[in-house]
């Protein structure tokens, strides 16, 4: 509940009570014309309207805060002069009650209103000449009722106030929380890019460099030589603006378009093969199944990041690339016999950005509930693998998955012809 709903009903409220302050005295000294003392009444009314009226400027413009206090002061005194001339300003004690509970403390503003009440009662008792029951009872009673009335639209007042001030710490909270989360969203979406760009577009260009170099070495004794390099070095930079315009789209690798993943990680082995020289081979092991997309990024990324950090680092003459499709889980192991290295040095990164791959690859295989395990030592290789449990890494397939009459090799064998893998009969099981 918001206080600003209550800013019609204040000024209705303060309307009211004015009118009821002029009506009131416009009675007083119609009612003073047959006694014969109209003048001064009218007189008594005027000045009492005139320190009425001045009320408003003096809570705002007035210091110290408690002028207000002395303007009251006075306009109780006009009352008490206008009462001591005639009856009739007993009813004013009435919006005398509504401005004394506004203008004092709670305390103070009750034992006010309750004297202003027996200055009501003994005024009209002693123009009357006489003290009666109902002469007592309806100030007290009209006293009463107004003090039930400002104390409780106060308390709802109160109310109002602290529901909106706490509406305005939960816009604030809510509104940090947005910050939080697009802060958190930035440095997510950061990373994603982070593993994305070392994954394509810079294995790309260190395969790029390396055969560049490869020809550069040949040339220009030898430019016969040179051409296969500069047309692989030209084939992989096209792979990888494809590569770059796909992740721009945010779509799944583009060797996985209309291809199996034990195609594309075939095609990939075979690449790479051909750009560090070395032996890169590929097998496939259990009855293939299904896989969701998300896994088959995956495992294609983190093969990619494992060769290419075979070629640039390792000085592998063979690796092995292995893809297990396993009752439990879906596994691929990457195996060379390169130079290896410590797995307790994978904390200190160089200052020149390598060394991300690792990394890369737990986080991708972290993010869709698989783990990735290194093993390592130096002369003795490198073994990487990454593993996804089937539960989550198995896409629901059209109907029940059964083995071909054939096996699995015949399953394989359909797979791949439906797919239209490159030939690549020297890599395949």
């Amino acid at each position: 509940m918001d206080v600003s709903a209550f800013t019609p009903v204040l000024r209705a409220l303060r309307t009211c009570l004015h009118l009821l302050v002029a009506v009131l005295l416009v009675v007083v000294v119609i009612a003073a014309v047959p006694r014969g003392d109209v003048v001064p009444v009218a007189v008594a009314a005027g000045v009492f309207a005139g320190a009425y009226a001045v009320g408003p400027r003096v809570a705002r413009l007035a210091r110290p805060r408690h002028a207000d206090r002395w303007w009251l002061l006075v306009l109780a005194a006009s009352w008490l002069a206008l009462l001591g001339l005639s009856p009739e300003a007993t009813w004013l004690a009435f919006p005398l009650f509504v401005v004394e509970l506004h203008t004092l403390p709670r305390v103070a503003g009750i034992a006010t209103v309750a004297a202003t009440t027996a200055a009501a009662v003994a005024g009209y008792s002693a123009h009357r000449g006489a003290l009666s029951l109902g002469t007592v009872l309806g100030p007290t009673l009209g006293a009463a009722v107004t003090v039930g009335m400002v104390l409780g639209y106060q308390a709802l007042h109160r109310e109002s106030e602290a529901r909106r001030k706490l509406i305005a710490e939960l816009v604030d909270t809510r509104a940090e929380l947005v910050a939080s989360e697009r802060r958190a969203g930035g440095l997510a979406e950061r990373e994603r890019l982070a593993r994305e760009i070392h994954d394509t577009l810079a294995q790309g260009l260190s395969s790029i460099q390396l055969l560049l170099r490869a020809a550069e070495r040949v040339l220009p004794g030898d430019p016969e030589a040179a051409v296969p390099h500069v047309r692989q070095a030209r084939v992989t930079a096209t792979d990888n603006l494809a590569e770059a315009r796909r992740f721009v789209r945010a779509l799944a690798p583009p060797s996985l378009d209309g291809a199996s993943l034990e195609s594309a990680l075939a095609r990939l082995c075979a690449r790479s093969a051909e750009e560090s020289g070395g032996a890169v081979r590929f097998h496939r092991t259990g009855d293939a199944f299904p896989l969701e997309t998300a896994h088959q990024a995956a495992l294609l990324r983190i093969a990619q990041s494992a060769l290419a950090n075979t070629a640039a680092h390792a000085k592998a003459e063979r690796a092995e690339v292995t893809l297990s499709y396993m009752d439990a889980s879906v596994t691929l192991d990457i195996v060379d016999d390169g130079v290896g290295f410590a797995p307790a040095a994978l904390g200190a990164r160089p200052a020149d950005g390598s060394g991300y791959g690792l990394i890369t690859m737990r986080a991708r295989a972290e993010e869709l509930g698989g783990r990735v395990e290194v093993e390592s030592a130096p002369g003795q290789g490198t073994a990487i693998a990454a593993a996804f449990p089937l539960a989550s890494a198995r896409a629901d397939a059209a109907e029940p998955d059964a083995p071909a009459e054939g096996g699995p090799r015949d399953h394989h064998d359909h797979e791949a012809a439906a797919s239209a893998p490159a030939p690549i009969p020297e890599q395949t099981p």
